[in-house]
C-alpha cells in the first residue's frame, strides 16, 4: 500500500510545521497540510483565550474535545477522498492521542513520524517566535512523546528541517518504515 498519511508528533517548536512545509517540496504529488496551530486558529476566541495557562500549560475542556475529533474525522475524511495529507500534532495525552488518531485514521495507510528537540532548543525557538506562552516548548519536549509509538523519528535539535523532509520522504518514496 502506498502512504496516504505522515503524522508528525512532537512539542511545541520542536519543528514539525517546518519539516511539513518542507515535505509538500520534496515530495512527488500534492500533499495537504492539517496543522495543529491552524486548528487552534479556527477555534473561536473564548475557546483559545483558555487553552494556553501562562505558564505554558495547556488545558482543553470538552467543547475543544468535541471539535478537536471533528477536525480529525475531517483530515481522516480528506485522506479516504484520495487526498495525500500530512499532520501536524501535539499528542499531549500520549499514547491516549494516538490511539484517537489511529481510530479514525483505520484502514489507511499511515507513517508515523516523532520530531524531536532538545528543550533548550526549542525553547529557544519558542522565545524566538514570540507567539507562545513561555514555558510550553520545555513542558511538551517530552510529554508529546510519552507512550507514542513510531516508524520513525527525526530529530531537529542540530539537524534542519529540509534534511528531516527528505529523511522522511526517502521513507515514503521507498515504502521502508
Amino acid at each position: 500500500m502506498t502512504t496516504q498519511v505522515i503524522v508528525l508528533n512532537g512539542g511545541s517548536s520542536a519543528g514539525k510545521s517546518g519539516i511539513l512545509r518542507c515535505l509538500q517540496e520534496v515530495l512527488p504529488d500534492p500533499w495537504l497540510a492539517f496543522a495543529i496551530d491552524t486548528f487552534v486558529d479556527a477555534l473561536p476566541a473564548s475557546l483559545r483565550a483558555a487553552l494556553v495557562s501562562p505558564d505554558g500549560g495547556v488545558s482543553v475542556g470538552p467543547e475543544f474535545t468535541t471539535l478537536q475529533t471533528a477536525w480529525r474525522k475531517g483530515a481522516a475524511a480528506t485522506a479516504r477522498a484520495g487526498a495525500r495529507i500530512i499532520v501536524d500534532d501535539v499528542f499531549l495525552g500520549g499514547p491516549h492521542s494516538q490511539a484517537e488518531w489511529r481510530a479514525v485514521l483505520d484502514g489507511l495507510d499511515v507513517l508515523w513520524v516523532g520530531v524531536r528537540c532538545e528543550a533548550d532548543v526549542a525553547e529557544g525557538r519558542e522565545i524566538a517566535r514570540g507567539d507562545r506562552a513561555h514555558g510550553m516548548a520545555r513542558k511538551q519536549a517530552e510529554l508529546a512523546h510519552q507512550g507514542v509509538v513510531y516508524d520513525m523519528e527525526v530529530d531537529t535539535t542540530h539537524t534542519e528541517s529540509l534534511e528531516c523532509a527528505r529523511t522522511i520522504a526517502a521513507a515514503v518514496v521507498s515504502g521502508s518504515r
